[in-house]
């Protein structure tokens, strides 16, 4: 799987693309090396970008703590912070 990793001082900074308002709460495959990742809620006050935070890190196996939307708070595309993880324990952790 080939997504976009940049290093952080604090960890790793992933992109995403969020889909708002899907049938279901899942991570994708990439798309243009961003990680797919859909959830139910509406993209309404920040609802949607929560719920995608909760998605990853249910996903990931990490504390909703442990991630930080650093940009695209009203765009699709995302750069989310995953702190205490590396660039290759992000990749194995990523569901296939």
């Amino acid at each position: 799987m080939n997504i976009l990793v940049e290093p952080h001082p604090q960890g790793v900074v992933l992109s995403v693309k969020a889909f708002p308002g899907a049938k279901k709460n899942e991570i994708r495959e990439t798309v243009g090396g961003e990680l797919k990742v859909c959830c139910t809620q509406i993209p309404e006050k920040g609802k949607a970008n929560k719920a995608i935070l909760e998605v990853l890190a249910k996903g990931l196996k990490l504390r909703k703590s442990q991630l930080t939307l650093l940009s695209g708070e009203t765009d699709a595309h995302k750069k989310i912070l995953l702190e205490g993880i590396t660039a290759e324990e992000l990749r194995d952790r990523i569901p296939s």
